[in-house]
């Protein structure tokens, strides 16, 4: 390293003009960098997106606020939007020299560029802003923070109408869909009786009852012909006169009687009652004994027998009351017949009924279904409007998620990022670098010989006598005239360095 020094030395002395001129270059290169290097300067907002409130526990449930999250996910969307970038260009007086589109297309790029939006803890949105121009870009981030809560909330605004909207239609969609399901069940109804609610069970209970009341009439009629059967052998074994009686006296006054009851009956009952059934028949019966009678007196008359009975003959009691039971209940098995033939009509009717009901169950089935899913959906969709109103108003009201500006923009005093004082030490530094780097480059890496003892290491012979440089008066002078240049021209370099710093004091003052 020793050796080195002396090396260094005699090659300065030799390249001290191309190292003033190298060392010029830079320190004059770095200044006139620092000088037109433009300035930047910043200016933020920051933002409390608030979103809990007095009202928020009241109207939990009722109302659904915007939250936070969808708020910050959005700034940089609304922040960027083609109104917001509008105004700023106003605001920013880009446009009073009336730039064109594509221009202006420039200037918003360049605007986006110098932007930058930063979501922090606790809901903080912090927008920053630079430019060459400390007003402009105070002016600029102001704006960016009021179009931004502006827009936000109108943006909030316009999400709650139009999801209230929204749902309002829907509400209108579905009560047309519940009048068309109801007037269709309605209209379905109506043209088929039995498809009502409650007609199946209706049904089976009725033909259950009818059912239990044929078997009950068949039962009875059983019962009354095993009773007319034995009637009928009791009254074979019985003689009709007991004594001497004009027997068509006594049918006149049975069937006298019996027309008295019918007409009885008929003033009550229509004439399928089974009571008036039952006086027919047994006044049928009588006009055909009466005929009977009449017969055999003609054919006794007509065989020469006498057959008149006069008027003190009589008939057998018991053989007349056997004949007036069997008579009756003739009648009542009658009586019987007819209730059990018109329970049987009532039956198949009930049964054709019922295969009606099972044939129109699956069409109200689906009709009631319809009707149940949109009446359904429709009551949901009330409350959710409901809801909707509710929120729409928070939000016409700014009640929900409001903003407030934590850090107001200020006006930017001093510039950020590199200045001319930066540039001037580093050209500086680098001036004073650059010319020590070159000649430790070439007295290390330059093979030509400079000293006796480098000669003397790389030969490892011994130098016995070195002979020494002597300059001309002549190279006297041309060494003082390079001292003067370089002199000059570092004199030079820090006097233009003392002038533009004064210069850089007195402006910002």
């Amino acid at each position: 390293m020793q050796a080195l020094v002396p090396v260094l030395l005699s090659e300065a002395r030799r390249h001290r003009v191309s190292l003033g001129v190298l060392f010029a270059v830079i320190a004059l290169a770095a200044l006139i960098v620092g000088v037109l290097w433009p300035k930047k300067y910043d200016a933020s907002v920051t933002i409390l997106a608030q979103e809990s409130s007095i009202i928020t526990p009241l109207m939990e449930g009722a109302a659904t606020p915007t939250g936070t999250a969808n708020r910050a996910g959005i700034a940089r969307a609304v922040i960027f939007s083609a109104k917001v970038m509008d105004e700023i260009l106003v605001a920013g007086g880009w446009m009073a020299t009336h730039p064109s589109a594509i221009e202006q297309d420039r200037i918003i790029d360049g605007i986006k560029g110098r932007t930058t939006i930063r979501f922090g803890r606790d809901n903080l949105i912090t927008i920053s802003y630079h430019d060459v121009d400390p007003k402009r870009a105070y002016i600029v981030t102001r704006q960016f923070g009021q179009l931004f809560i502006s827009e936000s909330l109108a943006s909030k605004q316009r999400e709650s109408r139009d999801a209230y909207e929204f749902i309002n239609g829907q509400v209108e969609t579905y009560r047309e869909k519940l009048t068309t399901a109801e007037n269709k069940l309605k209209e379905y109804r109506e043209a088929n009786v039995d498809a009502r609610p409650g007609s199946e069970a209706d049904t089976a209970s009725r033909i259950s009852q009818l059912r239990t009341q044929v078997e009950n009439a068949h039962m009875d009629l059983m019962e009354k012909r095993s009773q007319e059967a034995s009637l009928v052998a009791q009254l074979s074994g019985e003689s009709e006169i007991s004594s001497v009686q004009t027997v068509e006296g006594v049918y006149h006054a049975q069937l006298a009687d019996l027309q008295t009851q019918l007409d009885k009956l008929l003033m009550t009952y229509t004439s399928e009652y089974p009571d008036v059934v039952r006086v027919r028949h047994q006044m049928q019966d009588l006009r055909q004994q009466l005929a009977q009678s009449e017969q055999r007196k003609q054919s006794a008359r007509l065989a020469g027998t006498p057959t008149t009975i006069d008027n003190n003959a009589k008939f057998n009691p018991l053989y007349q009351q056997l004949k007036s039971q069997l008579s009756a209940l003739r009648g009542d098995i009658a009586a019987t017949n007819a209730r059990m033939a018109a329970s049987q009509t009532m039956l198949q009717a009930e049964l054709e009924r019922s295969k009606r009901i099972a044939g129109s169950e699956n069409a109200t089935s689906e009709l009631t279904r319809d009707y149940d899913v949109n009446r359904d959906v429709y009551q949901d969709l009330l409350k959710r409007r409901e809801n909707a109103r509710v929120s729409m108003n928070l939000d016409a009201g700014q009640r929900g998620l409001t903003f407030v500006v934590q850090n107001p923009a200020v006006m930017p005093l001093t510039p950020s990022g590199l200045r001319f004082m930066h540039f001037g030490l580093a050209g500086m530094l680098l001036a004073l670098a650059a010319p020590c780097g070159l000649l430790f480059t070439i007295a290390r890496f330059d093979p030509r010989v400079r000293s006796a003892e480098q000669l003397e290491r790389l030969t490892g012979l011994t130098t016995l006598a070195t002979v020494p440089f002597y300059s001309t008066p002549q190279d006297q002078r041309k060494g003082r005239l390079q001292n003067m240049a370089v002199a000059l021209t570092v004199a030079g370099v820090f006097a233009a360095y003392a002038i533009l710093f004064w210069l850089k004091l007195r402006g910002m003052a």
